[in-house]
């Protein structure tokens, strides 16, 4: 078939807008002239509320989301589609609990609690399994675009897929952070626009049968012996939502910790709602006449059911809404790949290229480095893109990596301070072990553990993804335990503490210097100067615009803290008050 002319023009503008949009966020926020590598990763932590939402709500809602959806409505029923609910659910319980605690830290990535807990090792190890989750995710997002984009415009899935890596590698790479963020507001506009534009015309289609008569064929069925795959799955779409670099790169990046609450939460719901059409596309799909399209066969027929939501819209609606609708949509899902492939470059750039191989390196240094990675990052979720072009597989996938492995080992960093690298390490193997031990059939891995109830048609039954991550989440429990007594109680050496559990936990258990303010600042921004006996350097870090009101600045009462463990006591200048020596495991 010929090229479409029309649809080419019209995916042209959008790709267009969206580079245009993404420049000239960068250059109003003055990030094009010596960008800083804070502002690259977290845009100077300068994200206000609305655009929070907004950039939360169009990383979820991207392509492994929408055509992901209308997949697994059509193949595998409502019932199996787990993700809109976990993803709701797991926003929620990311902003409750892990969202304050990560923002009021000033961490940069995700990795930093690692890097503070655990040290080096660990963080690679993490890193390694973050990447996987990532290109997984990535890898179902281009696919998204590549189907998509073949439907538009007739080109060859393997060149749509290409096209679409290359162009968000490329305003990736020139915009970062606060590029991505406002280019994700125009794309939540073109996924509103593009949904709510052509479902009705979907719905009212002559060729679509009525889909409250046909429920059978599209909300699926649940019976018992399947009901501890399904728990399993539910959880872990759950609880795999939160360990995920672009989902804290957003959270780092709003002012405050009530900011990063506020916008994970509404995110969760505006991700809920807009699933709402990827629902009634996938059920119109099940539930039409085929035969009497141009196509003349079902998707599903002929192994195309990743494709059903753009040959939906490309069928059952007129051309025009046909090309404007598809047209938004491939523009639109652009916005999880960029998170996805800047998180990644994010991590590496800042804690395992700056914190463990080159301390020194420079701002400009790290800068090309983190443009380096997301391109190798986007080359190599294109190439899984092209393999395993199972959509909705991949999407499952990728939760399931950063549930088991990430996720246990995250909450400990965070909130367990007793745990530390042996149990990080062991936890880390066991959950590796557990969960591919049981094998992936999107990867064509044969199980080799074959857990209680296997079944050789249906595969595992028994729900080994939670078991795996609560073994792993146990093992890192009882080994910091163990390790810890055997340290302490020195039945082992010194010598052999070969990740230095011993120094952290004297950093962790000494209390941290009090600082006093000694100098009321003259603008709408105070800089804190205090030092911090864990890092034994200056946190030079500046309150946002907008912390202090000029009421505030001029009866001299203020809200600053030192976000690093240091306390307010006085007014002026923050500087660290006197602490005597035996209250100090690391003299300043």
């Amino acid at each position: 078939m010929a090229v479409n002319i029309a649809g080419l023009i019209v995916l042209v503008v959008f790709y267009l807008i969206i580079l245009i949009v993404g420049v000239l966020a960068a250059r109003r926020k003055g990030l094009t002239g010596r960008p800083t590598l804070e502002s690259s990763i977290v845009a100077d932590r300068n994200i206000s509320t609305l655009v929070g939402i907004f950039t939360m709500t169009a990383t979820t809602v991207g392509g492994g989301y929408i055509n992901g959806t209308a997949e697994s409505i059509a193949t595998a029923g409502l019932v199996w589609t787990l993700a809109p609910l976990g993803i709701f659910i797991g926003l929620i319980i990311g902003g409750v609990v892990y969202a304050g605690p990560m923002r009021e830290h000033r961490y940069m990535t995700m990795l930093d609690p690692f890097n503070e807990r655990f040290g080096g090792v660990v963080v690679v190890l993490v890193y390694m399994a973050s990447l996987c989750g990532d290109l997984f995710w990535t890898a179902s997002i281009l696919s998204a675009l590549g189907t998509s984009l073949s439907v538009i415009v007739n080109l060859d899935l393997t060149v749509a897929i290409v096209t679409s890596a290359g162009v968000t590698v490329f305003y990736t790479m020139i915009g970062q952070m606060i590029s991505v963020a406002y280019t994700d507001v125009v794309q939540l506009i073109f996924i509103v626009f593009g949904l709510c534009l052509s479902v009705p015309f979907v719905l009212t289609n002559e060729n679509v049968g009525s889909i409250d008569t046909l429920t059978n064929d599209w909300l699926g069925k649940l019976d018992t012996p399947s009901l501890p795959q399904w728990i399993d799955l539910l959880i872990a779409m759950t609880f795999g939502t939160i360990p995920w670099q672009a989902y804290f790169q957003r959270v780092l990046s709003v002012r405050s910790g009530r900011q990063a609450q506020i916008l994970s939460v509404a995110g969760a719901c505006a991700a809920f709602v807009l699933v709402v059409p990827s629902i009634l596309i996938g059920a119109a799909g099940k539930s039409a006449d085929w035969n009497a399209t141009r196509l003349g066969v079902s998707p599903l027929d002929i192994g195309q059911g990743s494709a059903i939501l753009p040959h939906v819209l490309n069928e059952f609606t007129p051309p025009a809404v046909s090309i404007l609708g598809l047209g938004a949509i491939s523009a639109a899902v652009m916005s999880s790949m960029d998170s996805s492939v800047l998180g990644s470059s994010s991590m590496f750039t800042f804690n395992v290229y700056k914190n463990i191989l080159r301390n020194k390196a420079s701002e400009r240094e790290l800068l090309w480095v983190q443009r380096l990675v997301i391109l190798i990052v986007g080359a190599m979720a294109t190439t899984i893109s092209i393999f395993v072009p199972i959509i909705y597989g991949l999407f499952i996938l990728a939760a399931d990596i950063v549930f088991v492995i990430v996720l246990p080992q995250l909450t400990c960093a965070l909130f367990l301070k007793f745990t530390n690298a042996y149990g990080a390490f062991l936890g880390f193997l066991t959950g590796a072990v557990l969960r591919l031990g049981a094998g992936e059939p999107y990867l064509k891995f044969e199980p080799i553990i074959k857990y209680p109830w296997f079944d050789n048609n249906i595969g595992q039954v028994f729900p080994f993804r939670t078991f795996s991550m609560v073994m792993s989440f146990s093992i890192i429990i009882v080994v910091s335990l163990i390790t810890n007594v055997l340290f302490l109680k020195e039945v082992f050496p010194k010598s052999c503490d070969i990740f230095g559990i011993l120094k952290r936990m004297k950093h962790s258990y000494n209390p941290a210097p009090t600082c006093e303010l000694t100098e009321v600042p003259q603008s709408n921004s105070a800089t804190q100067l205090c030092r911090c006996p864990d890092r034994n350097v200056p946190c030079n870090h500046e309150k946002q615009s907008g912390d202090l009101s000029s009421n505030d600045l001029s009866s001299g009462s203020h809200d600053i803290s030192c976000d690093h463990g240091c306390e307010k006591t006085g007014s002026q200048q923050w500087s660290p008050a006197p602490v005597e020596a035996g209250n100090l495991g690391t003299k300043l």
